[in-house]
């Protein structure tokens, strides 16, 4: 089969032929028609998201791991096998999910087939929902949603989202509105009509520089935001110039594991997906409450590039892949 791989970490990522894997006891093997990128996808090929490090990044200790090393986290195909055991999911359903099964590496979803857990954070597929869909769902959404909870925010209050035009602050913002809480969407440059269209209250043009953003927020809710979740800042400072729009007793989150400044109320959000919560949010993508916002779809072969795109920053909405 086709796959996007790597011989080592911070190794160059290219296509390779592999051996289609076989599904073990309790696993489906699924035929992918689609994968989506994600941050997580090229912070993997650094070496981060693995137990422990050395000083040069590799990996090393509780979380053993394969090369060649298949990248690629969320996935959309059929099912083709099934592994023994018994099993919820049958040959032919059209399922999307999350690759969780050890060891890293053994499966991933830039690649032509998976095997993953039956009771692993997979799906089935709404059958309204077009498969490109469901692909660009299970990370983002899941994320989006499980933040909004860990904020507490609901109707009446006031959320800032910093990086609010990638696909996680894209669904945080359609989900947040939905709430009827009040979102303002920080962006960059021409982005304002769009997040506006997914359900922001108001947005703030982040190219005019820190001052001007804050004082922006400040012209909206002169005692500060209820809630902030920051989707961007790798940096101390960065991130206090954003939690200094708080409200007394307001609640900072970051997806980036920057400490809060003393006296805010933080939480590092950690991803806990479930294919409890991956229906919920197929559901609400096929009766039209939830948008996915795709904004390109590339063949298997342009991952590499792909990811060195994200990694630069500036994402708008999805990036998937016709495999």
């Amino acid at each position: 089969m086709r796959a996007i791989a790597v011989s080592a970490f911070r190794a160059e990522p290219g296509l390779v032929e592999l051996p289609k894997p076989d599904p073990g006891a309790g696993e489906v093997r699924v035929k992918v028609e689609y994968a989506a990128l994600n941050p997580l996808d090229w912070q993997t090929l650094d070496g981060r998201t693995l137990d422990r490090q050395t000083a040069d990044g590799t990996p090393t200790g509780a979380s053993p791991h394969v090369f060649p090393f298949v990248l690629g986290t969320d996935f959309a195909g059929r099912v083709d096998m099934i592994g023994s055991g018994d099993n919820r999911f049958r040959v032919g359903d059209a399922v999307f999910g999350r690759v969780t099964a050890p060891p890293p590496g053994r499966c991933g979803a830039y690649a032509e087939y998976v095997c993953v857990p039956q009771d692993s954070p997979i799906a089935l597929v709404p059958r309204d929902m077009p498969p490109h869909a469901a692909a660009a769902l299970p990370t983002a959404g899941t994320t989006a949603a499980q933040i909004l909870s860990s904020t507490a925010v609901r109707s009446g209050l006031s959320l800032l989202v910093v990086g609010a035009t990638g696909g996680v602050g894209s669904f945080l913002t359609q989900l947040a509105a939905a709430r009827g809480t009040a979102v303002v969407a920080a962006v960059r440059g021409d982005e304002g009509r769009r997040m506006k269209a997914l359900g922001a209250t108001a947005t703030i043009d982040t190219t005019h520089g820190p001052e001007a953003s804050a004082s922006a927020v400040r012209a909206l809710y002169p005692e500060g935001v209820d809630a902030l979740v920051d989707l961007v800042s790798t940096d101390t400072a960065s991130f206090a110039a954003y939690a200094a729009l708080l409200r007394d007793g307001g609640v900072a989150v970051t997806t980036r594991s920057v400490p809060a400044p003393p006296g805010v109320a933080w939480s590092d959000y950690r991803l806990a997906p479930t294919a409890a919560l991956l229906d919920e949010l197929a559901s609400a993508v096929a009766r039209g409450e939830l948008e996915v916002p795709v904004d390109m779809e590339l063949p298997l072969e342009k991952v590499p590039q792909a990811l060195i795109q994200n990694r630069a920053g500036g994402a708008r909405g999805k990036t998937v892949f016709a495999v």
